[in-house]
């Protein structure tokens, strides 16, 4: 029983991720008009409306249909398959591991849905503090980058501790 909380646990994490980009960009989509720019706190934070093609910063945009297909769907779905798999498999690793994790699935899965459903990804926002300007981006790239620095502050806190779980239970395929 224990197990199936904590997997349930997870798939609520996957599900929220996707949720909250999907419906933040069902929301941009229906309000913002396509290329407009709406300053919500003068220039550092700008919401707007962009459809990209491509990966993060448009890199892609401009491949063959094949590459794109290929690069862009087949093998971020297999990916996303496989980390699922894993964290769904076996709930005795590291907790935060596997809610980072989540974070990640989810959020790929947002981008992923809308690269098969509408063939581009909705992007829509823009900060600027000081030296540090961001590119276009969406839920979905909130969600992947919070997993991903909550592996690298799990990594360096833990020295290798968190690193040897990742080679053992996600790159080795045990667990």
């Amino acid at each position: 029983m224990k197990n199936s909380i904590k997997r349930i646990f997870i798939i609520t994490i996957i599900l929220a991720n996707i949720g909250c980009d999907q419906v933040s960009k069902d929301i941009v989509q229906k309000k913002v008009i396509p290329g407009d720019y709406i300053h919500i706190l003068d220039d550092n934070f700008i919401l707007t409306n962009v459809e990209n093609t491509g990966a993060a910063m448009g890199l892609g945009q401009n491949w063959p249909t094949p590459a794109k297909i290929i690069l862009l769907k087949i093998i971020p779905a297999l990916v996303l398959l496989f980390l699922g798999y894993q964290i769904l498999k076996n709930n005795n690793r590291n907790k935060w591991l596997t809610i980072s994790f989540a974070f990640i699935i989810g959020g790929g899965v947002g981008n992923l849905l809308d690269r098969f459903v509408h063939g581009s990804v909705t992007d829509f926002f823009f900060i600027k503090i000081g030296i540090l300007k961001t590119g276009i981006f969406n839920m979905a790239d909130v969600s992947v980058t919070l997993g991903a620095l909550l592996i690298l502050f799990l990594t360096l806190s833990k020295k290798n501790e968190a690193l040897n779980v990742i080679n053992k239970d996600f790159l080795d395929g045990e667990g």
